[in-house]
């Protein structure tokens, strides 16, 4: 018999704003790109051990990908499996690109940046809720964002894949703290210029 658990979150991120989820071991937590071309930064903590934290470079060597969609493990420095992509309409996911802050803006765009709204500083302010401060934050995933790799190893910030309404879905594999930035960037082609709401929806017990 199937369990139809009722949805548990269902709330819109703003522009530039930010989140904190719980998500409990077996929890599913959707992200829907609303209106197309919304990069969504996110990182992932083992909820009791914040150290155990997620790892780009764990997730994309054990599993000899660089892009992620459906199937990809997502692990822990500890190679901790900490979720898995179980639904992906969009199809590709960065894990590479990192995650914009006000120094990479000045070097990247110039100094006229340097007091934008940045990823980190989003980062930093809702997860300063669960003690989640500077050294806990690492490599990042980057869902709905479009980051090229040429066979050269070098790295583009190109137009986006996805589209209104593609959405991309993960099953916690523990309890789970995922920290959400939904970027605000404006210098680059990763929102389409134009940074826009994403929604958050959620089952679990």
């Amino acid at each position: 018999m199937t369990t139809v658990l009722e949805t548990t979150l269902d709330t819109t991120v703003a522009a530039g704003d930010g989140a904190l989820i719980a998500v409990p071991a077996g929890g599913r937590l959707r992200i829907v790109d609303l209106h197309g071309n919304q990069a969504v930064d996110t990182l992932l903590y083992d909820a009791h051990d914040l150290d155990n934290r997620y790892s780009a470079f764990d997730t994309i060597r054990e599993q000899r990908a660089v892009f992620l969609t459906t199937g990809s493990r997502l692990l822990s420095t500890r190679l901790d499996e900490l979720a898995v992509i179980t639904g992906d309409t969009c199809g590709r996911h960065d894990t590479i690109g990192g995650a914009c802050s006000q120094e990479s803006n000045v070097i990247r765009y110039g100094e006229a940046t340097r007091h934008q709204h940045a990823c980190r500083q989003t980062f930093l302010r809702y997860g300063a809720q669960a003690g989640i401060g500077q050294r806990h934050l690492g490599h990042n995933l980057n869902f709905f964002m479009n980051v090229p790799v040429d066979p050269g190893g070098n790295l583009t910030f190109a137009d986006g894949l996805s589209a209104r309404g593609k959405y991309v879905e993960l099953t916690a594999s523990r309890d789970l703290l995922v920290l959400i930035s939904n970027c605000p960037q404006l210098n680059n082609p990763c929102n389409g210029w134009n940074p826009t709401p994403v929604q958050l929806l959620g089952w679990w017990r």
